[in-house]
């Protein structure tokens, strides 16, 4: 981006999966038949590798840009005005009639696992074209979150949208859902093009075949990544940079829920890099995001502003 090019208009724009889901804890079976069975509390949120994160960077003081798209229903008219609710630019979503919004149905164990049920919708039509770059890419960062999930996005388009963002001179950062070995030859040429690749260990397994976090991280480097982090749960996460690599600790906390974990720890890690933190400390921030969300109910749930989380890195303690 040339000296004269105008600063972007947003501070991050976030690309990918939009749904809502609707969170029932704890749940400890499921009453047989017909039967009913009464639970602690059932939320409703804003969720997805794109929607989780994006309300994470808001509450922690970024003007955001969601890029989705939702259905033309009851769940699309509650992810628009949630986002709105949170000062996120809605313009750039796409609205399609006759599909469903993305949803998910997530009965949440005691222990803080929650199995899935996922109606894939309108993340499915998503669709970036050239002609939508100039809005699309109009940040200082761009987050892909979703692929696996985003049919119509896999492969070539998101290779060339993630090429235009660094043309731009943007920050790029990546993130997935649902990983597979087939997902991983439809991605890899984006691989190029992305500053920051933050998926879990497991879905980076999942994608490369490789179970160290070392041999994992030095795959997708060798793919053009620059920076990965590997998130790992209880024990923390992993980061390698072309200089160094070096391992966090995860925070000692009673575990909710993990729905959006993952989520909060790139929604945090964009937002500590935008001001100007280095890797180490953005990274500890990110996880304590992570540890944030996981101590209460939905992607959302934890966060409050940048300086009250700021303020829970240093006060929550760490796994020994």
């Amino acid at each position: 981006m040339s000296a004269a090019s105008p600063a972007p208009k947003h501070d991050i724009s976030v690309v990918g999966l939009y749904c809502i889901d609707v969170l029932g804890r704890p749940v400890r079976g499921i009453p047989s038949g017909g039967n009913a069975d009464f639970i602690e509390e059932i939320r409703l949120t804003v969720a997805g590798t794109a929607g989780g994160t994006i309300i994470d960077c808001a509450k922690l003081g970024m003007k955001a840009l969601a890029v989705g798209a939702v259905g033309e229903d009851e769940k699309g008219r509650f992810v628009l005005s949630t986002l709105e609710g949170f000062g996120i630019d809605i313009s750039a979503m796409q609205r399609h009639p006759g599909v469903h919004t993305a949803a998910s149905i997530l009965a949440v164990r005691p222990n803080g696992e929650r199995p899935c049920l996922h109606v894939r919708g309108a993340s499915e039509v998503l669709n970036i074209t050239p002609a939508d770059y100039p809005t699309v890419l109009d940040a200082k960062f761009v987050h892909m979150g979703g692929n696996g999930l985003l049919t119509t996005m896999d492969g070539e388009p998101t290779r060339a949208m993630l090429a235009a963002a660094k043309a731009a001179g943007r920050i790029t950062t990546f993130d997935l859902i649902f990983a597979t070995a087939p997902l991983m030859e439809k991605i890899a040429p984006a691989m190029q093009y992305v500053d920051y690749f933050a998926p879990s260990i497991e879905e980076a397994t999942a994608l490369c075949g490789r179970e160290d976090p070392e041999d994992a991280a030095r795959y997708f480097h060798d793919l053009g990544v620059h920076t990965c982090l590997l998130t790992m749960g209880g024990e923390g996460c992993f980061v390698s940079t072309p200089d160094t690599t070096f391992r966090l600790s995860a925070h000692d906390i009673q575990v909710v829920d993990t729905t959006g974990c993952g989520d909060a720890f790139t929604g945090g890690l964009i937002a500590a890099l935008h001001r100007g933190w280095d890797i180490e400390r953005a990274a500890r921030f990110g996880g304590t995001c992570g540890a944030l969300v996981a101590g209460g109910l939905g992607s959302d749930a934890g966060i409050v502003d940048f300086a009250s989380t700021e303020a829970a890195m240093d006060r929550l303690p760490l796994k020994r």
